[in-house]
């Protein structure tokens, strides 16, 4: 066996200066020893491999060092550093309260806690992962920990702060450590590679720290397996490879095909990755991923939430200018819900593919949204209808009719981007010439409509059974789409208005009762009672059940104000307690005793019997 050391402990900090990213910590420290401010009792919190317990063999070494430097660190040469570095030093206890969690535990610390130290002039007791403790433990603990001999000092650990009581919070000084930046950790595998004559990418550095995730430790650990992989020459190649990581390159190539609408391509690519032997749901998240990184570069103030190399940042700049913020909002949003649905669905691989080709959609989406805003407006078309032209005179700006392409300002949810990608893409309608549009003739105004004596035939509608042909969109052509849109908006404006009377809300009610299939919801209906009040429509039911039934029907009041034509009805659903039918009373089992007593009351000569022979019915 080789004498081979990990760098976890190999480089493990000796000094406060050598902490990686704690500053906070290591200034405050320091400048208590310097004042000689220092607390009895310390509390380090914060993830795991972030530097509490260095920190705390740090303060403690610092403690019974015979030389201090100016600034306050250990000397390590001094014969309590020595000791302390051979873990030979008596004056200094650590315990590890994960698996030393329970009173005759805690009690044994406190009977060190009364011996004084042999050599120096503080006896340290450093306790790891102290949320482990037992309740029982914790109590035991308390009262040498608010009032501890003046020579006694406790530095506590954990990376769960709130599993800790709070009775022992207030009584500790509490640090809170941070996660390590991925910078700082590139920094320190930089100066650990110069001291091992590693030749290491800058980028392959960049994905260990991404891994890492904080944890200067795990980064560490991840770099001695590289290494073990590579030798003494770190490539990014290697490191994707050895890490099952995804390389960079894909997500760019699956944007760039984003830009120019290439399904294909990303089925291509998809299918590429699937074969590399990677997961789907981690190539949807990393393209979630690359995806937020493309917004945090089209704004110089984000800019520094950018976590890579200065390659890969020259890269994404270009990239995100060339991107529109709507498209990456919405492509995120895809990918977002997605993996959010990505356990749900049976067939994995077609449940992100359908995102991707939602996604390469998003463009000819925000084409026809745009289009169908300025051009095809509802105010426009009204406003053809109503004005009158000159023959062989154009309008200004009316040859731009139509032709003008604007992109929305937000992303396209999920659903209006199915819908939108149903539409085929075909040529746009071309603009009516001026010299056909042609002046409607001048009719004398119509009087105006008077309200119906009776009840008024309402006009038919679609059936609104599930499963029908209208549940199943319909792919026609653009022109086809614009002519019904014109036909349904003349029909809408030549629609007489009635008015809205108790006559006319029953026979509504009752067309919608017979385009239902199930016989349950007939039956609560017929059995419903309609009141008119204003513009609100009173429903009396009979029992819970039925109100329930009855707003569950999500199409009913919309059917109802299209039938009507009356946007602003409302519906109120109530119970009549007089009608209201009670479930029935469950019967209480009879205990022993109700059993006698009912049978004494049958036959009272069971009493008799009870006392010659002295029983007693059970309770």
């Amino acid at each position: 066996m080789s004498n081979f050391i990990v760098s976890a402990r190999k480089y493990r900090p000796v000094r406060f200066d050598d902490v990686v990213g704690q500053e906070h910590v290591s200034q405050t420290l320091k400048n208590a020893l310097k004042n000689e401010h220092l607390a009895h009792a310390f509390l380090f919190c914060g993830p795991r491999g972030v530097g509490k317990t260095t920190c705390a063999r740090i303060l403690a070494k610092v403690l019974n060092c015979q030389a201090v430097s100016a600034d306050f660190e250990p000397c390590n040469e001094c014969s309590s550093c020595k000791a302390f570095n051979a873990n030979s030093s008596f004056n200094i206890t650590e315990l590890d309260a994960a698996s030393n969690n329970s009173v005759e535990h805690i009690r044994a610390l406190i009977e060190q806690v009364r011996f004084q130290p042999q050599q120096g002039k503080y006896k340290v007791f450093i306790i790891d992962e102290v949320h482990m403790l037992s309740q029982q433990a914790f109590n035991a603990f308390l009262k040498t920990l608010e009032e501890p001999p003046p020579y006694a000092i406790f530095i506590l650990a954990t990376t769960e702060k709130h599993k800790i009581i709070p009775t022992i919070l207030s009584r500790c000084q509490i640090f809170d450590f941070r996660r390590i930046q991925v910078p700082e950790m590139v920094a320190h595998l930089q100066a650990i590679c110069e001291q091992e004559n590693i030749d290491a990418d800058r980028d392959a550095l960049h994905i260990i720290g991404q891994k890492a995730d904080g944890a200067l430790r795990d980064a560490l650990s991840i770099f001695d397996r590289i290494v073990a992989f590579s030798g003494n020459r770190i490539s990014y190649e290697d490191v994707i490879t050895n890490l099952n990581v995804l390389d960079y390159d894909y997500y760019f190539q699956v944007v760039d095909a984003l830009l120019v609408e290439d399904s294909s391509k990303i089925l291509l690519l998809f299918d590429t990755i699937l074969r590399n032997g990677f997961e789907p749901d981690i190539f949807m998240n990393g393209l979630a991923e690359h995806l937020r990184n493309l917004l945090v570069c089209k704004d110089a103030a984000t800019l520094q939430l950018l976590e890579v190399s200065d390659g890969l940042r020259a890269r994404y700049l270009e990239q995100a200018r060339l991107s529109s913020s709507g498209l990456l909002l919405t492509a995120l949003n895809l990918a977002n819900d997605c993996d959010v649905n990505y356990k749900l669905a049976r067939n994995k691989r077609l449940h992100v593919e359908m995102a991707l080709i939602k996604m390469a959609h998003i463009p000819r989406a925000f084409l026809l949204a745009g289009n169908g805003a300025e051009a095809f407006s509802p105010e426009k078309k009204t406003a053809e209808l109503t004005s009158s032209p000159q023959p062989g005179k154009e309008e200004p700006g009316k040859s731009e009719v139509g032709s003008r392409k604007s992109e929305p300002s937000g992303p396209l949810e999920p659903q209006e981007l199915e819908t939108q990608t149903q539409k085929p893409r075909g040529p746009e309608p071309p603009s009516p010439e001026p010299s056909t549009v042609h002046r409607p003739p001048q009719a004398p105004p119509a009087p105006e409509p008077q309200s119906p004596t009776g009840p008024q035939p309402l006009p038919q509608k679609k059936s609104l059974k599930k499963g029908g042909a209208q549940d199943t969109p319909r792919l026609m052509a653009l022109e086809a789409m614009l002519a019904e849109v014109k036909a349904e908006e003349a029909e809408l404006l030549t629609q007489e208005v009635q008015e809205v009377t108790q006559e006319r809300v029953e026979e509504a009610w009752n067309l919608y009762l017979e385009s239902q299939d199930q016989e349950s919801v007939k039956v609560i209906m017929r059995n419903s009672e309609l009141k008119l009040e204003g513009q609100n429509v009173l429903v009396t039911v009979t029992s819970a059940l039925a109100e329930n039934t009855i707003r569950q029907e999500g199409n009913l009041m919309e059917y109802m104000r299209d039938v009507l034509t009356a946007p602003e009805l409302t519906m109120t659903i109530e119970i009549d307690k007089s009608k209201a039918v009670e479930p029935p009373k469950r019967k209480r089992m009879m205990s022993s005793k109700d059993k006698y007593l009912a049978m004494r009351e049958v036959n009272p000569n069971i009493t008799e019997l009870q006392k010659r022979f002295d029983l007693r019915p059970d309770e």
